[in-house]
């Protein structure tokens, strides 16, 4: 049964790899608005999509250290997204305990302490398994200083003050792309281990969840979310567009992933950009 299964699953992937970028285009827009409509029906309570997400995000950094603690290696590893994450979780959790104060910031504090530690691990205990040549995206020009400036221009108009407004921006530009240097990295290897694949989809799943709150509640309100009067015009649009880049980012990967553990693959093999 199994076998019968997984062949019908290989030569579904095969006729989706054979088909024009259109058709899998067509496809993956499809199955995406299906993905949105189950979980708009299926789930009532829409802060359920951040709580998941987060949880989602913590368990992937709990896999990341089980993968330093037994294998003892951090290859495939990329310090850069792992200190963007701490950057943009620190941010978060100053933002959190200053406007909210709630089941978010516990778990923005547990996955911060975490990555903290995969930092830690990575620049002292586990440095000579580094591979700091192929971790070589520029993350402070193209990341971090970009982010800032937006966050200067673009950010929400509520009743917090001015430097807690603009921080609550920078986190959620900074998360947007903050797995770029781990993709970066995955790609100069041309191959991503098991552990760090896990970490990898665990994040797009959590992206997904983000991505689908935002979208059904522009849809279920027509739009008007999107132009909230004190809230900055573009302020909302923007935190819809960094979820949207955030999930597109990690789509093609995810669809990797998942071939890879249909085909039964332990490692992947990545012959082109992800």
């Amino acid at each position: 049964m199994g076998r019968r299964r997984n062949a019908s699953v290989n030569v579904l992937f095969g006729w989706v790899r054979r088909q024009s970028m259109k058709v899998k285009a067509f496809l993956a827009v499809t199955s995406a608005l299906s993905s949105l409509l189950a979980l708009k029906f299926l789930v009532k309570d829409r802060n359920h999509f951040f709580v998941a997400s987060e949880a989602i995000h913590v368990v992937g950094i709990m896999v990341l250290i089980y993968k330093l603690t037994t294998q003892k290696t951090c290859s495939g590893l990329s310090l850069k997204t792992q200190e963007l994450t701490a950057m943009f979780l620190a941010v978060r959790l100053y933002c959190s305990f200053v406007m909210e104060g709630d089941i978010h910031t516990v778990l923005d504090l547990a996955t911060l302490i975490s990555t903290l530690w995969v930092i830690y691990m990575i620049r002292f205990k586990l440095k000579s398994t580094y591979i700091k040549e192929l971790d070589n995206f520029p993350i402070y020009y193209y990341v971090v200083l970009p982010s800032a400036i937006l966050a200067i221009l673009i950010h929400p108009y509520t009743q917090h003050s001015m430097i807690s407004r603009i921080c609550w921006a920078f986190c959620v530009y900074l998360e947007s792309v903050s797995v770029l240097p781990q993709l970066r990295l995955m790609q100069n290897a041309k191959m991503v281990e098991p552990f760090t694949a896990h970490y990898v989809f665990a994040l797009g799943v959590a992206r997904f969840l983000g991505c689908a709150h935002w979208i059904i509640q522009v849809y279920e309100i027509g739009g008007k979310y999107l132009y909230l009067i004190g809230s900055g015009f573009l302020w909302l649009p923007m935190i819809l567009l960094a979820e949207v880049v955030q999930t597109f980012i990690l789509a093609d990967f995810c669809y990797y992933y998942i071939k890879s553990v249909m085909d039964g693959q332990l490692v992947m093999t990545l012959s082109s950009p992800v």
